[in-house]
């Protein structure tokens, strides 16, 4: 005996033993098979230390449901899941650990901080991976993978010492952002600029030999002491004159020149700019093109150094105050003015960063943007949503080499080695014991790291064990897609682009699907500080995932952000819902003996046409969705088909067939409800996988598992353009007559002649084909025909329809006394309340006491209680004629 669902729909007594059966079983494990394509996805891979939130949530459910598509559609179908070490991120962690004990990273010294970070890692790294599990992503976790494995070490080190060998990686003096809190040089992605209340200080600076000062604006006086020169623009007639000259420097008394510069913009400020190359990164560069040198007078604890002179040892914001004021003493000053702006903060500690030129490793960037910027003009790479190219190409155009050491223990370390007795630097895949150009024992390996961007940006390939030749790599690579969110298309995103082109000579992907952020309902970015913060554990807990899956998916388009209402979950988990009790009613209404359900020797009725025609050409358009990533609207065509077509009007229409007489038409009802519905089930389930699979395991002639079904595809020979245009017809005459009985307020029982005048004779055998939908869905008792609609007097309700009219006796709908003696009471009690209201309104004691709100909603009342009042007498006034 066939066992139905449960009578309930109740997620969580699925979902969990259906990820199971799926990972148990294999199918999210793909084998190289020759005959068939490949195509493959790599997750972006989250922090080890982090866990699931709504982006990733979005992020992940827009893969699996490109990877579900594709293994349905034939492919072998790789999505390879990982974690990164997030070195910067996971060290703070640990030596916040190991601080809660009382004790020091430089206590532990480099092997003991290792030990504790990976006993770490080993306990929280899991973490995200079982949360992504609940979401119900089909990744293949035996190809799991983290930045720090053996295989992708080994990569990373390759990529080093290939770049270094050819001239594209060196040491040198540059501008990084520092974090004085973490002790370490920070990407830009690891900047949060928040914006920031503060000060604009104009200062004069006195010129040499002349009875002028030259006045600067700046946001931190405390670098004042490290100006080596005061720039304009060239072609500034106000400051022509004084250009060659120089400015004594305020406080300091140091020299120092003023020259002209393209970068200056005359209309900005004062014209005029302090400029200070140790310490802002576009006065490193006005310094570089002038030869100035440097100044650092800030070190790395964010205190001014021994260059500060009497500020000496001051931490750098008190030493601000402590200049202003001297300034202010001295007469430099000339104005304080407030000032808004974006100050950048480190993104783990939240310390304020500082520009400051250090030695750091750098990768030159110039040769690797250009292969990158032409495989983008050729139409190689392509953008989802395209408005995205624009912002790749101006990144890649105004590039600037890219700081890739990092002052932490926690990450790759630099295969870079020094000699302590001639100062010779070897960069070298296997660990140095001697110098190659003195033979001296005294090396030292570099104690810095690699940025964690380094060794993600290999992710596409060291993953599959390049620069092995590994069967793998040879055929999964290139992968097909990238699915990530537009903040990281400059960070992550390019970086792979030209690692690839570099290393391998191709793109590491053909198609770059951007998404946007998930913000909460008022549009604001969820975040901790806000207290706005959804979590998608919590949602699938309560609503299921396939409910918020659904969610973020639907009404959402590429690029764009989105915001996340739970009302919209709480609709998701409905439709959920509507599927799968319509499913019940199939279930319930077959016959126990039936194996497989088909549309051989069928004899299809007209609504039977109707819906195969729907399947079929909704079949197609999704197809056509999905091949243009536009994933949302295809999941609201499904909605659309399955709420509506099917269930609303395809059952509905086929439950007189199913308790009837007649055995054969039943039959066939029965077969193209299972067909259509296990057709469906195939094109929703990269969507909804869950209820999906569940209700596929219960259907007669199911295989094993949906998830590894053939993709449907669009039959011609099931689309009938006729009897599609005539059940339109159909229903759209049935809706016409439910709003005017609904304008009415006729109760659904009440049942009326429909009159039919027809233009459109051909109309007739329809309607007459449809007698039995019409007396079940419209409420009519019997159809007529009548040649002219002045033969019908005037007590009907009429609905127009292109090619007809249909008018419903409003004898046969309503009892005139009874309706009238109705109304009559309808319109007492409406006179009674806009008394009642009007009274309280024309109180003058109510008006000024009660609250606004309250008397708002009088208001309000007042109005809509007349409002109805009017519709009242218009109705009496019609049944009275």
């Amino acid at each position: 005996m066939r066992e139905n669902l449960p009578k309930n729909y109740n997620p969580k007594e699925f979902e969990d033993r259906l990820y199971g059966f799926w990972n148990d079983n294999g199918y999210f494990t793909p084998e190289i098979d020759e005959n068939k394509k490949p195509y493959t996805i790599m997750m972006p891979p989250p922090n080890v230390t982090g866990s699931l939130h709504m982006g990733h949530a979005l992020n992940n459910t827009i893969q699996d449901i490109l990877i579900r598509w594709k293994r349905m559609e034939g492919y072998s179908a790789l999505w390879l899941p990982g974690t990164d070490h997030a070195s910067i991120s996971t060290e703070a962690k640990v030596v916040e650990k190991i601080k809660s004990e009382g004790r020091s990273k430089d206590e532990l010294g480099r092997e003991g901080f290792l030990k504790e970070a990976w006993e770490w890692t080993d306990l929280y790294g899991g973490t995200i991976k079982n949360q992504l599990k609940k979401l119900g992503v089909s990744c293949d976790w035996t190809r799991d993978r983290f930045t720090l494995d053996e295989m992708l070490s080994n990569a990373v080190e390759e990529v080093f010492v290939r770049l270094y060998d050819k001239g594209l990686i060196y040491r040198g003096d540059r501008i990084i952002n520092w974090c004085p809190s973490c002790h370490t040089a920070i990407s830009d992605a690891e900047v949060d600029h928040e914006d920031s209340h503060g000060h604009l200080w104009h200062v004069n600076y006195p010129i040499k030999d002349l009875d002028e000062t030259i006045t600067i604006a700046t946001t931190r006086p405390e670098t004042i002491l490290g100006d080596l020169a005061v720039a304009v623009h060239p072609d500034d007639e106000r400051y022509t004159h004084l250009v060659g000259k120089t400015v004594i420097l305020p406080l300091v008394g140091r020299e120092i020149p003023i020259i002209a510069d393209n970068y200056v913009e005359m209309e900005f400020g004062t014209g005029a700019l302090k400029i200070t190359p140790s310490h802002d990164p576009n006065d490193f560069e006005v310094g570089a093109r002038h030869g100035l040198g440097q100044c650092v007078v800030i070190d790395e604890d964010g205190f001014i150094n021994e260059n500060g002179g009497e500020f000496k040892g001051l931490e750098r914001f008190k030493a601000r105050k402590a200049i202003a004021d001297k300034l202010k003493e001295e007469g430099y000053l000339k104005e304080v003015k407030d000032h808004e702006n974006a100050v950048g903060h480190c993104e783990r500690c939240k310390t304020v960063i500082e520009p400051i030129i250090s030695k750091q490793w750098f990768v030159k960037m110039e040769p690797l943007a250009k292969p990158s910027l032409e495989a983008y003009y050729k139409g190689e790479i392509n953008f989802v949503p395209e408005r995205f190219g624009k912002v790749y190409v101006h990144w890649l155009e105004n590039i600037k080499d890219w700081c890739i050491s990092r002052q932490l223990w926690w990450g790759h370390r630099l295969p870079v080695y020094y000699c302590d007795d001639c100062g010779e630097i070897i960069v070298s895949r296997e660990d140095v014991t001697s110098c190659s150009k003195c033979n001296s024992t005294k090396i030292r390996q570099e104690t810095d790291t690699l940025d964690t961007w380094f060794s993600s940006a290999l992710w596409p390939f060291s993953t599959l064990g390049w620069p092995e030749e590994t069967e793998d790599m040879k055929y999964f690579f290139p992968t097909d897609v990238l699915v990530t969110g537009y903040d990281i298309i400059f960070f992550w995103v390019i970086r792979m682009i030209f690692s690839s082109l570099e290393q391998i000579g191709e793109l590491p992907f053909k198609d770059v699907f951007l998404t946007g952020l998930v913000r909460d309902s008022e549009g604001r970015k969820m975040s901790k500080s806000l207290g706005n913060g959804i979590d998608p554990l919590e949602i699938i807990d309560e609503y299921g995932a396939d409910a918020l899956r659904f969610t973020l998916i639907t009404g959402n388009t590429p690029g764009n952000d989105m915001r996340f209402y739970i009302e919209r979950v709480e609709a998701n988990r409905n439709f959920a819902n509507k599927l799968w009790n319509a499913t019940r009613f199939v279930l319930m209404n077959l016959d126990e003996n039936m194996e497989k359900a088909t549309l051989e020797g069928m004899d299809l009725q007209i609504e039977d046409k109707w819906i195969l025609t729907r399947l079929n050409t909704v079949i197609g358009e999704i197809k056509d969705n999905m091949d243009k990533y536009e994933i949302g609207l295809a999941g609201q065509r499904i909605y659309d088909f399955i709420w509506e077509d099917y269930c609303d009007w395809y059952i509905e229409m086929v439950k007189s067939r199913l308790y009837g007489d007649d055995k054969l038409s039943a039959e066939t009802a029965k077969n193209v409800l299972v067909v259509v519905l296990k057709e469906t089930l195939k094109i929703l389930h990269p969507f909804m996988p869950f209820i999906t699979e569940e209700i596929w395991q219960h259907l007669p002639g199911s295989s094993e598992a949906l998830i590894i079904e053939s993709w449907p595809k669009s039959n011609k020979d099931l689309i009938f353009q006729k009897e599609k245009e005539d059940i339109e017809f159909i229903k759209t005459a049935i809706k016409g007559i439910r709003n005017a009985r609904a304008e009415m307020n006729i109760i659904p029982s009440r049942k009326s002649k429909l009159i039919f005048v027809l233009e459109d004779h051909s109309l007739k055998s329809v309607i007459d084909d449809s007698k039995v939908k019409f007396m079940a869905l419209a409420g009519a008792e019997e159809v007529i025909y009548e040649d002219n609609k002045k033969n019908l007097g005037e007590d009907n309700i009429s609905v127009v329809l292109d090619g007809c009219e249909i008018y419903l006796p409003l004898s046969d709908l309503i009892d005139f006394e009874k309706e009238i003696e109705r109304l009559q009471k309808e319109k007492s009690k409406l006179e009674d309340e806009i008394k009642r209201v009007k009274s309280k309104l024309s109180n003058e004691g109510f008006v000024s006491k009660a609250p606004e709100k309250i008397v708002a909603e009088e208001k309000e009342k007042q109005t809509k209680y007349s409002q109805m009042l009017e519709n009242v007498l218009e109705r009496l006034e019609s049944l009275k004629k």
